[in-house]
């Protein structure tokens, strides 16, 4: 086994920095974590629905974090027109735009119908024409009517229909499944790129924590709880097979969804999500060599996220690799900035791996 594996320019096509407090304290850990190019997801309050809002959230995270590269989004919304997806292609202020289910996670009250997303269609049609990429939080939201019955197990793979749809109506619109949690994600994925030998139109996320975790780790500890949840023993072997299989349409995003500490040891509304940041790398090295697939890691992590977001070399801010080391670290149980404290995962624990990086 190396003792150092060379990643190259890695990317985490999924990650929240939040603002204010929060941002400052996250924002520079991207980098700990082995990660040089950072997808920004858009649910803040208000969320970045505008060009001005967009640039300059992406100008404060420039300045913590000179040396990463941020790739901006739009939160879908009624204030989107083709009109805005179209200046907002020209000044490539956006590389995405991510669609939320009304009422499914943490800042998504302004979030849409996902049973009918055809008043959205002329957006999705500006989309496909600029070639931006439409990020999909795959989840129905739940519901306890006569015959619905939506919940937090189920609310993923009753989503699959309508993604389906969405690449039967837009075929050449660049979509993206986001942080892939069931057996029935990975399949509808395989089976929407069988046979497929031209540019890759539908893919998949897949999280750091999804990899670990199955519904007993988040129930009843709060800290592992996240939205979409993790769940059965079958889907977790199903994401691990996929994340290792070197197919080009699964590549990384994290979901790193930090929260500060009181609010994650609520036990009422706790908030859903899991920080993985600042470990990112040395957590996805963990599980690919427990499989024997180390050799995998480059292309999950660089190779075909970058290429299915068609990131280039010119469109980065720095070129430095990262350098994944065998070198055992110990991780913190909490990561504080003045009175601000946050959980990472696996808190108190060690990893077997850390990361170093190489200029060029």
């Amino acid at each position: 086994m190396p003792e150092t594996i060379d990643l190259g320019v890695t990317a985490d096509l999924h990650v929240h920095l939040r603002e204010g407090k929060m941002m400052e304290l996250v924002t520079p850990t991207v980098r700990d974590g082995g990660i040089s190019i950072a997808y920004i997801m858009p649910n803040l309050v208000p969320p970045v629905t505008t060009i001005e809002r967009a640039l300059e959230y992406k100008e404060r995270l420039q300045a913590l974090a000179p040396k990463t590269t941020f790739l901006m989004t739009f939160y879908l919304s009624r204030e989107l027109t083709p009109d805005l997806i179209h200046e907002a292609a020209k000044l490539k202020a956006i590389a995405g735009v991510k669609c939320y289910p009304a009422g499914v996670t943490t800042n998504s009250a302004l979030g849409v119908d996902p049973n009918d997303f055809s008043d959205f269609y002329p957006v999705f049609k500006a989309m496909e024409e600029n070639n931006i990429v439409l990020n999909l939080h795959g989840e129905k939201p739940s519901s306890d009517k006569e015959g619905e019955e939506i919940h937090v197990m189920n609310a993923e793979e009753l989503f699959l229909p309508a993604l389906i749809k969405l690449h039967d109506d837009f075929p050449n619109l660049r979509i993206v499944l986001e942080h892939c949690t069931t057996k029935a994600a990975i399949d509808t994925i395989e089976e929407i790129n069988i046979g497929n030998r031209g540019e890759i139109k539908v893919a998949a996320s897949i999280t750091a924590h999804h990899l670990s975790l199955i519904v007993d780790n988040w129930a009843g500890d709060p800290i592992n709880f996240c939205k979409p949840v993790a769940k059965l023993p079958q889907d977790k072997r199903a994401l691990i097979k996929a994340a290792t299989s070197g197919k080009p349409y699964f590549f990384f995003g994290s979901d790193s969804a930090p929260h500060p500490i009181h609010a994650k040891a609520s036990h009422i509304g706790v908030c859903a999500g899991i920080y993985t940041q600042s470990l990112a790398i040395p957590y996805l090295a963990e599980v690919f060599e427990s499989q024997g697939k180390l050799e995998k890691l480059k292309a999950f992590v660089n190779d075909h996220g970058k290429s299915f977001y068609h990131i280039k070399d010119e469109d980065l801010v720095n070129k430095d690799h990262c350098i994944l080391v065998k070198k055992e670290q110990h991780i913190p149980e909490v990561i504080v900035q003045d009175d601000l404290k946050v959980a990472p995962f696996q808190a108190g624990g060690k990893l077997s791996w850390s990361i170093e990086w190489k200029a060029l």
